[in-house]
C-alpha cells in the first residue's frame, strides 16, 4: 500500500477531526495543564502523517481494512457494561483494589480502606488528574512520546480516561490490583494507563481487555506507562482478549530505576490486527526487567510486536522471552531489539523468540537486533520457527488422546518455560486454560 492510499483511508473521516477534539475539550473538565497537554499534541496529530508502510516498524504490518470513519470517540461518556464480556484473571482471586472500564471510561472503582490511609491511590485518571493533579502531571506521557507516531499523538489528544496507580515510598501492596477494560461492539477505547512505584513499593496489577463477543468490532488506541523509582518491584500482567473483529494499537513503556525489578507478562489472543510499541527502559544501575509474552493466533489474526530493551545504565540485567503459536492463515511480527548506551557497562541482555505453526498457511516473522554502544557487555538473541511434530502426535495418540487433545499437550508443553516464569498459580491457570479454549478441534 502506498503512503498517500493509506492516508486517503484513514483521513475519509471527521470523527477524529477538529470539532470532535473541540467537543472534547467542552465536555471534559480537565486543569489547565492536561488541556495545554492535550492542545499540543492535537498540534503534532494535525502535524504529522500517518505512519509510512516503508518504515521498519510498518512495512510488515497491514492496514487496508481500516477505516476510521467506522468509528467514533467517546465523548459524551454515557457507557453500559456490555453482557457477556468475559473476566478472567479475577478467578479465584482476592484483590485489593480494582477499576472497570466501559470503552475507555471507567464505571468503577475500589480500594481498600488500610491502603488508602497509606498513600496508595486507584482510580480514574481522568479524577486523579484533577484530585492528585501535581502527582499525575509530573508523570503522564513523561514515557510516551506525542512524536512517536500519529496513533500516539491521537491517543495522547483525545484519551477519554484510564487508569492511574500509585504506590508511596516503601508500601508494599500485597494482594493484586486488578483493572479491566471492556469494550462493546463498534465502540472505540482510548485509554490510559499510568502506574507509579516510589523507592521500595512493591504492587502487582493484573490488566485485562475483552469484548462481549469473540466476533465484536472496535478500535483500541491506548498508552501504557510503567515507572519504578530505587529498589521498587512490579508484577504486571496483561491479557488481550479483544473481539476478533477490533483494531489494536498500543504504545507501551517502562521505566526501571536503581536496583529495582519488573516482571511484564503479555498475552495476546485477541484482535484482528494488533501493532504494539512495547519499550523497557533500565535507566539506573542494578535495574532488573523480565518481559514474558505469549502469542496464540488463529483464523487471519495479524498481531505485530516491535519490542525494545534498552539498557541507559551500567549493571543492568534484561530477560525477554516472547513465544508464539499460529493456527489457519494467521501471522504474527516480532522485531526485538536489545540497545546499549554508551557507558552502560556490565550489561547482561537476553532476548528470545520461539514460534510454533499449527498450519502449513500460517506465518511468523521473528527479527531479533542488537545495537551495542559498550564494550563490556554479554547480550544474546535468538529465535525458532517450526511446525507441530506429528510423530508427537502420532504417539499421544497411540496412548489414547485425540489429535485435538494432543495438540493441546504440545501447545501447552510449548508455554510452559513461560508459565514457569509467572509467580502468580492464579494466572497460569487463567493463561493456560485461555489457551487451550483456542486450539481449533483437529479431528
Amino acid at each position: 500500500m502506498t503512503t498517500s492510499a493509506m492516508t486517503d483511508k484513514l483521513d475519509s473521516t471527521e470523527t477524529f477531526g477538529q470539532p470532535a477534539f473541540d467537543r472534547l475539550l467542552e465536555k471534559r473538565i480537565d486543569p489547565t495543564w492536561l488541556t495545554a497537554k492535550r492542545k499540543q499534541a492535537w498540534e503534532v496529530f494535525q502535524s504529522i502523517d500517518w505512519p509510512n508502510p516503508r518504515d521498519e516498524n510498518w512495512m510488515r504490518s497491514e492496514l487496508r481494512g481500516l477505516r476510521l470513519s467506522k468509528f467514533a470517540p467517546n465523548i459524551d461518556e454515557s457507557v453500559e457494561i456490555p453482557e457477556g464480556t468475559p473476566v478472567r484473571l479475577l478467578e479465584g482471586v482476592d484483590v485489593s483494589a480494582s477499576l472497570r472500564s466501559v470503552n475507555g471510561v471507567v464505571v468503577s472503582e475500589s480500594l481498600d480502606e488500610g491502603l488508602a490511609a497509606q498513600g496508595v491511590v486507584v482510580g480514574s485518571l481522568s479524577r486523579c488528574a484533577r484530585d492528585h493533579s501535581a502527582l499525575v502531571e509530573r508523570y503522564l506521557h513523561s514515557l510516551i512520546c506525542p512524536k512517536s507516531d500519529r496513533f500516539a499523538a491521537l491517543q495522547a489528544a483525545m484519551w477519554s480516561d484510564g487508569y492511574f496507580v500509585y504506590v508511596p515510598r516503601n508500601v508494599r501492596v500485597e494482594k493484586p490490583i486488578h483493572l479491566h477494560a471492556a469494550m462493546a461492539d463498534g465502540q472505540v477505547d482510548l485509554s490510559h494507563t499510568l502506574i507509579v512505584l516510589e523507592s521500595g513499593a512493591e504492587a502487582t496489577v493484573l490488566f485485562e481487555s475483552s469484548s462481549p463477543d469473540v466476533t465484536a468490532k472496535g478500535l483500541h488506541c491506548g498508552g501504557v506507562e510503567l515507572i519504578q523509582h530505587g529498589n521498587s518491584h512490579l508484577r504486571y500482567v496483561n491479557l488481550q482478549d479483544w473481539g476478533k473483529g477490533c483494531w489494536h494499537f498500543a504504545h507501551q513503556r517502562a521505566s526501571v530505576g536503581r536496583d529495582s525489578q519488573l516482571q511484564w507478562t503479555v498475552a495476546a489472543m485477541g484482535a484482528k490486527f494488533a501493532q504494539v510499541d512495547q519499550r523497557v527502559e533500565l535507566v539506573e544501575p542494578g535495574a532488573r526487567s523480565q518481559v514474558n509474552g505469549v502469542m496464540f493466533t488463529q483464523d487471519r489474526q495479524h498481531l505485530v510486536y516491535n519490542t525494545l530493551q534498552h539498557h541507559k545504565a551500567p549493571h543492568c540485567t534484561s530477560d525477554f522471552l516472547y513465544k508464539s503459536v499460529l493456527q489457519d492463515r494467521s501471522r504474527t511480527v516480532w522485531r526485538g531489539m536489545i540497545k546499549v548506551s554508551e557507558g552502560a557497562q556490565k550489561t547482561d541482555g537476553y532476548q528470545r523468540n520461539d514460534n510454533l505453526m499449527l498450519s502449513d498457511a500460517a506465518r511468523a516473522d521473528s527479527i531479533p537486533g542488537l545495537e551495542i554502544n559498550a564494550d563490556d557487555v554479554r547480550c544474546t538473541h535468538g529465535s525458532t520457527s517450526g511446525r507441530v511434530d506429528e510423530e508427537l502426535i502420532f504417539y499421544a495418540q497411540s496412548r489414547g488422546f485425540t489429535r485435538s487433545e494432543a495438540i493441546r499437550m504440545i501447545v501447552t508443553g510449548f508455554f510452559q518455560q513461560i508459565f514457569d516464569r509467572i509467580t502468580i498459580q492464579t494466572v497460569r491457570e487463567a493463561l493456560g486454560a485461555a489457551i487451550a479454549r483456542q486450539v481449533r478441534q483437529y479431528e
